[in-house]
């Protein structure tokens, strides 16, 4: 290497022209010269001499069409305004900084208001208003090595590639979003692979516990290992099994097992028997507590286990037909004031019931009938504890009654909005599921002019908690955050509040128009409904299906589907808001491309990203914290 340095600069000396490598054409050399040069300014902060070649060797085709560019050039943006205050020992100089952030500024008025509407940049826009970006929680990332080192790196490919071939580049993007989707269908069937691997060795283990019994010659009873080999069978496969299968006569369980490999064809799938809904609401209202949270347990899982479809609709018709909860009752021991048990499982497990009737669209025209469901719900919500699942359940019941125009109007009216600010001023003591379903039911309010005209009354408050939830690393909740913000700044005393706040560039984001609506009413029920069950059936104990098909059996309390009049003189109702927000559950499902894309002004847009910078969440101990009935 010495000798070729030696030879190189005797060459330039007497102005001789170096002979090339073989297969390195005059552009390729060029290409690794600008590279070299943009490289080099990059790691010295040089800012004007890196834009420069910037706009020089870099196509404005590339930079207008690929979202990937765009994104790095407002990554190079940054770096180099928060350059000084990354390498300088001491105070960096005042004037140079002043210039850098003006600079900064410059840009995001210009071609980065382009990305104004994207979530992962909107943080960046207050940037430039901040004293001492340093100690913000939501910049500290940036001044970290490994941040300007990973910026490096996808600076260097980006060259590598540009500089060469254009097209080349756009070739291999299309390749890179294809292997990302690729990898993300093969981490899912990885995930469900490990799952169903844990839950294998989980059976596994009883079962060798099992042949150790038989062997000091303890008797296995046949609800026992229908309870074990439940276990092992696919979603689709659990129903039947759990009320079909008698699993006294030998052979019946390892055939089941064999047939559950192939896929259940939904024109297979059965209607559940009929039940005798007089006798189960008697129950539900004399029995004890125990009998109440395993039947409260039982009716949730024929909703949230059946098929959409046929199945779940003649579910859910056949207990709106029976008055299952007893919302046009007017008796004093209704099912609905099991909300206010004294028992916590039977609370929660009530709870958990309502969230899923809520979860479906006919569900909530039932509940809505009920003048007092509402005040329940909002009781029940002040009282419960913040990290009991009792009181995540009911939050996300209103949540999906806030789709619903009257009942908006109802917890407007009530109050809830102070009351849901001054929960998200600590949300540290919230779930993931809290946490968004509390910000999302806070945005469905804002839409309505009452609720503006509340948080205006509080707008200095209001606007610092959302402000803050902008930052939150849980990125999930931000497209409801932008939308209560666009809602709320559409009020003259609002935007003058956030100037005074110094909140000019969030400001400019939100003020902008042309958003689209969207009008959504849907049906989706989330895992959430039957995580963490903290009722568990003793040996010979009947539970879920089981208990129902066992105890309840009815003759012909199915109906047929019907969605004109479910009951006699009451009528659908017709207030249904003119748009209406999708809850997060929907959006986990539907909407996981549409984080993109913000202020959502009217249709509380909440979506599922990859959770990389997601807290864990809490663990909970169940067992201690709701103690078990009998």
């Amino acid at each position: 290497m010495e000798t070729v340095k030696v030879f190189t600069n005797e060459c330039q000396i007497k102005g001789k022209t170096l002979p090339k490598p073989a297969g390195v054409s005059s552009r390729d050399s060029q290409a690794l010269a600008v590279q070299k040069d943009l490289l080099t300014a990059f790691e010295n902060g040089e800012q004007n001499v890196f834009f420069q070649l910037w706009e020089e060797h870099i196509s404005s085709s590339v930079l207008d069409d690929e979202p990937a560019a765009q994104k790095l050039e407002f990554y190079l943006h940054i770096h180099f305004a928060t350059y000084l205050l990354k390498h300088n020992i001491g105070k960096p100089d005042k004037a140079e900084l002043e210039e850098r952030i003006s600079h900064f500024k410059a840009y995001l008025e210009t071609k980065g208001a382009a990305l104004s509407h994207t979530t992962e940049f909107l943080p960046f826009y207050a940037l430039p208003f901040v004293p001492n970006p340093m100690v913000h929680p939501s910049f500290k990332e940036l001044f970290q090595d490994s941040w300007t080192l990973d910026l490096r790196t996808r600076l260097e490919k980006f060259l590598s590639l540009t500089l060469k071939d254009t097209p080349r580049l756009q070739h291999l993007q299309q390749q890179l979003v294809e292997s990302e989707r690729r990898a993300m269908t093969y981490l899912k069937r990885f995930n469900k692979m490990q799952a169903d691997y844990h839950n294998l060795i989980g059976v596994t283990a009883e079962l060798v516990d099992s042949l150790e019994a038989t062997v000091n010659g303890k008797m296995i009873t046949p609800e026992y290992l229908q309870s074990v080999c439940v276990r092992l069978f696919n979603n689709q496969m659990r129903q039947k099994v759990a009320h079909s299968i008698d699993f006294t006569r030998p052979g019946t369980a390892s055939t089941m097992l064999r047939a559950s490999l192939a896929p259940v064809k939904m024109q297979d799938v059965p209607l559940l028997p009929s039940l005798d809904y007089e006798k189960l609401k008697k129950d539900l209202v004399t029995g004890n507590d125990r009998l109440k949270a395993f039947l409260l347990q039982a009716l949730r899982w024929r909703l949230t286990k059946s098929y959409p479809g046929e199945q779940r609709d003649t579910v859910l018709q056949a207990y709106i037909s029976n008055d299952l909860l007893d919302c046009h009752s007017n008796c004093q021991r209704s099912v609905l004031k099991l909300l206010h048990s004294t028992s916590v499982v039977v609370r929660q497990y009530m709870a958990r019931l309502i969230n899923a009737f809520a979860s479906l669209s006919e569900g909530r025209v039932y509940l809505s009938q009920n003048p007092t469901l509402l005040q329940m719900l909002e009781e029940r919500l002040k009282a419960e504890d913040k990290d009991s699942l009792t009181w995540e359940n009911v939050l996300g019941a209103l949540q999906k009654f806030s789709l619903r125009r009257a009942l908006q109007s109802a917890m407007i009216k009530d109050g809830l909005i102070f009351w849901l600010v001054d929960v998200l001023t600590d949300t540290d003591c919230l779930s993931d599921y809290t946490l968004a379903y509390s910000v999302a039911l806070l945005m469905n309010l804002c839409l309505r002019s009452a609720g503006k005209n509340m948080c205006a009354g509080i707008a200095n408050h209001v606007l610092r908690v959302l402000s803050d939830l902008l930052g939150h690393e849980n990125h999930e909740i931000q497209p409801y955050v932008n939308g209560a913000l666009y809602s709320i700044l559409t009020i003259p005393s609002v935007r003058e509040e956030a100037r005074a706040m110094g909140m000019e560039e969030i400001l400019r984001c939100f003020v902008k128009e042309g958003n689209a609506e969207m009008q959504e009413d849907h049906d989706i029920m989330e895992a959430d409904l039957d995580k963490d069950e903290v009722l568990q059936p003793q040996l010979g104990e009947l539970a879920g299906e089981k208990l129902l098909t066992t105890e309840y059996l009815g003759i012909m309390t199915h109906t047929p589907k019907t969605k004109k009049k479910l009951f006699p003189g009451v009528h659908q109702s017709i207030d249904e808001p003119l748009q209406r927000p999708v809850t997060p559950g929907y959006h986990r499902t539907v909407y996981p491309l549409l984080i993109n894309t913000l202020p959502l002004p009217r249709s509380a847009l909440p979506l599922s990203f990859p959770k990389d910078n997601f807290k864990k969440r809490k663990e909970r101990n169940t067992v201690s914290r709701e103690r078990s009935i009998g």
